[in-house]
């Protein structure tokens, strides 16, 4: 039997995704009748921690749809055991090494945008707070999106994300995820895992 940890996004992202559907609703009750089909079978078994969980749940207003209660039921929740999980002392040498260069990238994208505005902002004859405002926000904008860039995309960036990797080596399970950071970090720390598309055929193949 197959395990496979499951991310939140491969509910959200229709591309790549699993390719059950066009809609969130859809591709949960096509992925929970493959699941409980291939379950019966005996062939996999899938898991999510609850932080997952609950990402997943925050996207509903109402969480007590039936097609989310149907696949709750078809999914094994559960924690990792992080005090008995072990990993190379590598990883997190590696681990500490990415957040220092991320958040170093992340301090000099927001000193140019800074800059930037100052130098606008110099050249400006009205002193309105509203004239302000509208010429700062650019730049603010600017400085969020390329902070987040510099220091989120392709990082860990969630005791959730962690939560995927720790469970999918402590079950020898494949990780399916379409998240970057997700991947790459899951490859550092050694575990399986299998793309969301190929995934999705796997679960296709039993509808």
């Amino acid at each position: 039997m197959d395990r496979f940890v499951l991310d939140t996004n491969l509910f959200f992202n229709m591309e790549p995704g699993l390719g059950l559907g066009k809609k969130t609703e859809d591709v949960i009750v096509k992925a929970t009748k493959a699941i409980k089909a291939l379950k019966k079978e005996k062939k996999i078994e899938v898991l999510m921690p609850p932080k997952v969980v609950d990402e997943l749940m925050s996207f509903f207003d109402d969480k007590n749809q039936s097609f989310l209660k149907d696949f709750l039921a078809v999914v094994t929740v559960k924690s990792p055991h992080v005090s008995t999980v072990e990993f190379p002392a590598s990883v997190f040498y590696n681990l500490v090494s990415d957040i220092r260069d991320r958040s170093y990238r992340g301090l000099t994208i927001a000193e140019e945008e800074v800059k930037r505005a100052g130098k606008e902002l110099q050249g400006s004859s009205s002193d309105s707070k509203q004239d302000f405002e509208k010429a700062i926000g650019r730049h603010v904008k600017n400085l969020r999106d390329r902070y987040r860039q510099a220091t989120r995309t392709g990082f860990l960036d969630s005791v959730a994300d962690l939560d995927l990797i720790v469970l999918a080596k402590e079950q020898d399970a494949y990780l399916v995820s379409t998240d970057e950071g997700v991947i790459k970090w899951g490859r550092v720390f050694g575990v399986k895992e299998m793309e969301a598309t190929v995934f999705g055929k796997r679960l296709a193949g039993s509808l």
